[in-house]
């Protein structure tokens, strides 16, 4: 029940509150399905990250259809960034319901499709049948690759730790990355104040 709640409260997050610009949800959601024993627990938990997907898509829906236009300049768009803003808009503009259905798989564009959707008035009925379809085949997928590892036997062994803790410092240096503050090479040369010369 705990993971159950964990997993539909992460791809809430993942889907709906940017979350999936940073951390991908496909790791934790396979951590949490790896950690679920049974036949029952695992379905709950499918279930449970299905309807977390949908709810952040909705969330996402309402946000571009409050925000508009406006959403593109702020913070949080700069942040993910602009040109993926651009492509989703793009994408949702040319293909409306197969937009949001693939982009359910595309990592960090997904987090910015429905607010894109929403913002670019697509067809509500056109939008919830592509985020229920997309967060049925992505809670299968990952649930199913996460519960499926575990029963392999490949987690018993302490490499896995070594590999958890790799991927936690990769995420660590991409996150530190894409925030640090510009070099002086970006800013371009320092220029130095004149001297004055003396006349003789």
């Amino acid at each position: 029940m705990t993971q159950a709640l964990l997993g539909y409260l992460f791809a809430l997050a993942e889907s709906g509150l940017g979350l999936g610009a940073v951390v991908p949800g496909e790791v934790a959601i396979s951590s949490l399905a790896a950690s679920v024993d049974g036949i029952l627990p695992v379905v709950a938990l499918g279930v449970a990250v299905m309807l977390g997907a949908v709810t952040g898509d909705h969330l996402g829906l309402l946000v571009g259809r409050l925000g508009g236009g406006r959403l593109r300049e702020s913070r949080l768009i700069g942040r993910i960034g602009i040109d993926r803003w651009d492509k989703a808009a793009d994408l949702v503009q040319r293909h409306g319901f197969w937009a949001v259905l693939a982009s359910r798989m595309l990592p960090v564009v997904r987090t910015v499709m429905p607010v894109v959707a929403g913002a670019a008035g697509v067809r509500y009925r056109a939008f919830a049948a592509a985020s229920v379809i997309g967060a049925i085949g992505w809670s299968a997928v990952w649930v199913g690759a996460g519960a499926g590892l575990a029963a392999s036997g490949l987690l018993d062994g302490p490499w896995v730790f070594v590999a958890l803790g790799v991927f936690a410092v990769a995420l660590l240096v991409r996150w530190a990355m894409r925030h640090r503050p510009a070099s002086t090479k970006e800013r371009g040369p320092a220029i130095s104040p004149p001297v004055p010369c003396e006349i003789v």
